[in-house]
């Protein structure tokens, strides 16, 4: 489906229907999305299809979506994290305008509210030591017990979470805590805490504060303040979703937000076969040096998808393909090397490689001459017009295409046979060279000069092998990276540390020769490399006239 037919038809799901019914309804006269990450780390392929989810249904709905940084803990957060992710999301297709917001940018709102809770009675400071606080919780069938300082006055309250702020004490000292039920039978309506003391720098404010808002506080209020109406979410956060409306109900009812209030609503997260999206374990592969950095393509973090060569085109076909449901799944990864497949199949120019190369010696064709044979730059796309590839003597072909002694259904070069050299000539396997130890060393034939394709004579041979090549004289010799999936298990981990399930052939380096027109290639530039499958220049390490190519994906799933 192209994006203006997905754009024309979305396609339904729960969320839709809910927002159907409020704008139905008149509790909102737009919507407005957020997508809030983090910036503790890199953005992975789940990010992708929140990405996706929240723009997209900003944009099909004439709202706005927001990219806003939850940055609330200064000792995880880095301005790295924030660039890449905004690099990300634009890279994605995605646009905010003037819709990119902080946390950080909210810190006094965030204390204000704390101040209106003390004072109101529904916030405490409390002392207990965090072991303490984790034993008085309770369990998922015992309730908790109150803590000892929970009827401290709300002018002691108010005097000892001021003090937290001015610095007086270390960290740990003290939290303050929304004063709930200990009784709940969700453990997150246990007096929550919703402050703690944290001496350290932020990316964003500096050393302005020593007192920073838990996630679970912070995420609802910026919500409201940014006028929110669906807030999406995944499903790991249902559970939390009863404190987020009574937090917000709360602030309501003392003037310190308005209504109406954002909505949360939970969607299941991306699960995928073959690849890890735990930030701790993507973390632990970079960390341990399992890959080589967070763009490393064999990662499913979207720097590496882009060095891959992934395109944004099949991230958002993939979103649209898979939808949002309520139930956790998993998908096969051929779903989405499916998707890239379809867009690069349509966009990617054609070019020639040749991977494993064999020399091939053309006797009967005068030495030290050349011509030129005519490849379309794209079979289903004859308006991008042709392209010049010489001819000569001496060419590179696959080592495949070629045995001396052929099994049943080879149509290749072996002695007798004839094959077409694809665009040029056919040609008839006359032997081959080999070294002292058996090895063939080049592969000798005789070429019918009447037979070039695109004339009168090539469509009087009728050969079943056809055959890529390139000429020796003029081709480029290139690095070439043959990427497959990280793990050889579809669920790394198991039934075992997932470290043991990492696919020790996940990535093969081999020196190529291409087309002289690859030469000329720029970081990003993506191709099919005809039989083999789509490759890219890669975006860090290719160079002006000496481009490396990466493996993005084959023709075919061969996984299957």
């Amino acid at each position: 489906m192209s994006e203006q037919s997905a754009k024309a038809h979305p396609a339904a799901n729960f969320i839709r229907h809910l927002i159907d019914a409020d704008l139905a309804a008149g509790r909102h006269t737009g919507i407005r999305t957020r997508f809030p990450p983090e910036p503790n780390g890199y953005l992975h392929f789940g990010h992708a299809k929140s990405i996706c989810l929240n723009f997209g249904l900003a944009r099909d709905y004439g709202g706005a979506c927001h990219l806003r940084f939850d940055d609330t803990n200064p000792e995880k957060e880095e301005q790295e994290y924030v660039d890449s992710i905004i690099d990300a999301v634009h890279w994605l297709g995605w646009e905010w305008g003037a819709n990119l917001f902080y946390a950080s940018n909210y810190f006094q709102q965030m204390y204000d509210c704390a101040e209106a809770l003390i004072q109101a009675g529904l916030a405490y400071v409390d002392s207990q030591s965090a072991e303490a606080m984790r034993a008085n919780r309770g369990t998922l069938t015992e309730a908790g017990k109150n803590s000892p300082y929970r009827d401290r006055t709300p002018a002691e309250n108010l005097e000892l979470f001021r003090r937290m702020k001015a610095g007086e004490f270390p960290d740990g000292a003290h939290v303050l805590r929304a004063k709930i039920d200990m009784a709940a039978p969700n453990i997150n309506l246990r007096d929550p805490a919703i402050y703690r003391i944290r001496h350290a720098g932020h990316h964003n404010t500096g050393n302005a504060w020593c007192v920073y808002p838990m996630y679970a506080y912070a995420h609802p209020i910026e919500d409201a303040i940014e006028r929110i109406t669906h807030s999406i979410c995944t499903l790991e956060f249902e559970d939390q979703r009863p404190f987020y409306d009574w937090l917000l109900d709360q602030l309501a009812e003392l003037g310190s937000l308005q209504r109406p209030l954002p909505q949360q609503i939970e969607f299941a997260r991306l699960n995928l076969t073959y690849v890890v999206l735990s930030k701790r374990k993507l973390i632990q592969l970079v960390e341990e040096k399992h890959v080589n950095g967070w763009d490393d393509p064999r990662l499913p973090t979207l720097v590496g998808a882009r060095r891959r060569g992934y395109t944004p085109e099949g991230f958002r076909k993939f979103a649209e393909m898979i939808g949002v449901t309520k139930s956790d799944s998993l998908i096969d990864y051929s779903v989405f090397e499916e998707c890239q497949r379809d867009v690069l199949n349509e966009t990617a120019l054609r070019r020639i490689a040749v991977l494993d190369p064999l020399k091939l010696v053309i006797d009967n064709y005068p030495e030290g001459e050349e011509e030129e044979c005519f490849a379309p730059n794209h079979p289903q796309q004859p308006e991008l017009g042709k392209r010049a590839v010489p001819f000569s003597r001496e060419l590179w072909i696959e080592r495949g295409d070629f045995v001396e002694v052929p099994p049943k259904g080879y149509f290749r070069l072996f002695p007798g046979n004839k094959v077409r050299l694809r665009y040029g000539f056919v040609v008839e396997c006359t032997g081959c060279d080999q070294d002292a130890a058996g090895n063939v060393t080049a592969v000798h034939c005789n070429y019918f000069a009447d037979s070039k394709s695109g004339t009168p004579g090539a469509d009087a041979y009728k050969v079943k092998g056809n055959l890529h090549w390139i000429s020796a004289r003029h081709a480029y010799a290139a690095e070439v990276r043959l990427y497959d999936r990280l793990f050889k298990a579809p669920n790394p981990g198991a039934e075992r540390d997932f470290l043991d399930d990492i696919n020790p052939d996940s990535v093969k380096v081999i020196p190529a020769q291409l087309e002289p027109a690859l030469k000329d290639a720029k970081p990003e530039d993506r191709f099919q490399f005809e039989r083999h499958g789509y490759f890219v220049a890669d975006r860090v390490d290719s160079r002006p006239g000496a481009p490396v190519f990466n493996r993005t994906v084959g023709l075919k799933d061969t996984w299957k």
